[in-house]
């Protein structure tokens, strides 16, 4: 076995950018009402409240959420802290295909969730990459670099 790495993407938890815009909003009313706000401790608190916004968002761009890697013809999921790592033997999938993750805008982060025999895994972005096992379960794998996730599946298939 070949221990060349085909893949790797690290996802980051505050990255996704219909959830940081969601952030600012929330940091911007804050801010308003700090400035509109006639009462001096609700101002201040309003005032504290947006930059701990503000600061929590910074903290959350760099919070990696789970990396990918292709390696040894299998996938690993390696999460944040205290998750299990996954490793997906490629041996026993069927079939890999490219489709968008959601038909949603906005899609909450998840790692290793099972539900309905697919288990899904996404931090961002717009497309996935579907593993079909030989078991009867489907991964989910959302990724911003879908088409190179895809080939190097495929490449460490072969």
């Amino acid at each position: 076995m070949s221990a060349e790495v085909l893949f790797v993407e690290k996802q980051y938890l505050g990255r996704d950018y219909n959830r940081i815009s969601i952030r600012m909003v929330m940091a911007l009313f804050a801010f308003a009402a700090y400035y509109f706000s006639e009462n001096e401790q609700t101002a201040e608190l309003f005032l504290v409240v947006g930059f701990g916004i503000l600061i929590i968002s910074l903290i959350m761009m760099f919070l990696m959420h789970f990396r990918t890697t292709v390696r040894n013809k299998s996938v690993i999921l390696d999460g944040l802290w205290t998750t299990k790592l996954v490793k997906i033997d490629l041996q026993s999938i069927s079939k890999v295909e490219r489709h968008p993750y959601s038909k949603y805008l906005i899609n909450n982060p998840v790692y290793n969730l099972h539900k309905n025999g697919t288990i899904r895994f996404y931090a961002g972005g717009k497309d996935a990459v579907y593993l079909f096992d030989k078991d009867g379960f489907t991964y989910i794998i959302g990724t911003q670099r879908a088409n190179d996730l895809y080939h190097a599946i495929k490449s460490a298939m072969k």
